[in-house]
C-alpha cells in the first residue's frame, strides 16, 4: 500500500461524494443545536468542502487543477449532484468548481471579538450542491456510476494518487449494494495504490458515535458491519496527519464511521480529504 505520490496538475487526484438523497434526510441529524435537517447539514458540508478544496488548490495565478471532482445523489434518481452551470457533470476540474457556483448566500457566523466574546460576522457562502431528499437508498447504484466514472479515470492517469470515494447515508442500501459495487470500485488502481472508498453513517440519534474502529467488535448490526468491510484501511499519511490531532489509529483502522452527529462529520470530511502534499 503505497499512497505517496505527489498531487500535481500533471498528475491530479479525484474525489467523489456519493450523498444519500432518499426521504429519510428530512430528518434532524444529531448534533445540530437548531434541529437542521441530515439533507441540509451534509449540502453545507459539502459545499463548504469544495470551497476549502478551492482555497487549497489556489496560487497567485489562479486555481490550479490538482483534483477532479464529482458528487452523485442517489435517491429517487442517481445522477449527478452538481446545480448551476456544472448540472450533468460528473468529474469537474476543481478550477472550473470555482468558476461556476450555482449562487452565492450570505451567511452569519460568530467569530471572537479578541476581548474573550463573540461578535456576528456576514460571510459570502457558494452554493454547488443543493440539499434533496426523496425514494430509496439506492446505494449500490451509486458505487456502481462511481466505478463507471474513475474506470476511464484511472486509465488516463496511471501514476497520479488515487481517487477517494466518500459515501455518506444514513441508512441500509434498498438495492443490492453495497458489498459487491465496493469491492469493484476498490479494484480500480494507480500505480501508486487501489482506489479508496469511505463510508460515513450519520445519525439522528445522539448516541455516542463509533469513528475510525480498526475492527467490527462494536458495530451494532450486520448493515454497519457491511460498511465497515466495505471501507478502505486509512494509509499511513492519513494516520499520520490523524495522529498530529491526537487521534490514535492503528494499523487496521478503516475509513469509516457509524452514528455520526455533525460534529464528525466533518471532521471525518476533513481527515477524508487530506489526500497528500501537493506540487
Amino acid at each position: 500500500m503505497a499512497y505517496t505520490a505527489e498531487i500535481s496538475r500533471a498528475n491530479p487526484s479525484a474525489f467523489i461524494f456519493l450523498i444519500d438523497q432518499s426521504g429519510s434526510m428530512l430528518e434532524p441529524i444529531a448534533g445540530s443545536a437548531e434541529g437542521k435537517r441530515k439533507c441540509d447539514s451534509v449540502s453545507d458540508a459539502i459545499n463548504r468542502l469544495l470551497h476549502n478544496l478551492i482555497i487549497k488548490c489556489a496560487r497567485g495565478e489562479g486555481v490550479r487543477n490538482f483534483y477532479d471532482v464529482c458528487v452523485i445523489g442517489y435517491g429517487a434518481q442517481v445522477v449527478p449532484g452538481f446545480s448551476g452551470k456544472l448540472a450533468g457533470r460528473d468529474l469537474v476540474p476543481i478550477s472550473d468548481i470555482a468558476n461556476a457556483p450555482a449562487r452565492v448566500e450570505e451567511r452569519t457566523r460568530q467569530v471572537e471579538d479578541g476581548q474573550g466574546g463573540t461578535v456576528t460576522q456576514k460571510v459570502k457562502f457558494p452554493i454547488w450542491f443543493e440539499p434533496v431528499a426523496k425514494g430509496t437508498t439506492p446505494m449500490g447504484q451509486a458505487l456502481s456510476m462511481a466505478h463507471h466514472i474513475l474506470e476511464g479515470w484511472v486509465g488516463r492517469h496511471p501514476n497520479s494518487y488515487p481517487p477517494i470515494v466518500i459515501n455518506i447515508t444514513d441508512g441500509e442500501a434498498t438495492d443490492s449494494g453495497p458489498a459487491p459495487q465496493a469491492e469493484a470500485l476498490c479494484s480500480l488502481c494507480t500505480n501508486d495504490g487501489p482506489v479508496l472508498l469511505f463510508n460515513c453513517h450519520i445519525s439522528t440519534k445522539p448516541l455516542e458515535p463509533i469513528v475510525f474502529p480498526d475492527s467490527d467488535d462494536d458495530l451494532p448490526d450486520s448493515f454497519a458491519r457491511t460498511l465497515y468491510h466495505s471501507s478502505s484501511l486509512l494509509p499511513d499519511g492519513l494516520r499520520d496527519l490523524a495522529r498530529a490531532e491526537n487521534l490514535d489509529f492503528g494499523t487496521e483502522t478503516r475509513g469509516f464511521a457509524f452514528n455520526a452527529d455533525l460534529v464528525e462529520l466533518i471532521r471525518f470530511l476533513d481527515i477524508g480529504t487530506r489526500a497528500s502534499n501537493l506540487r
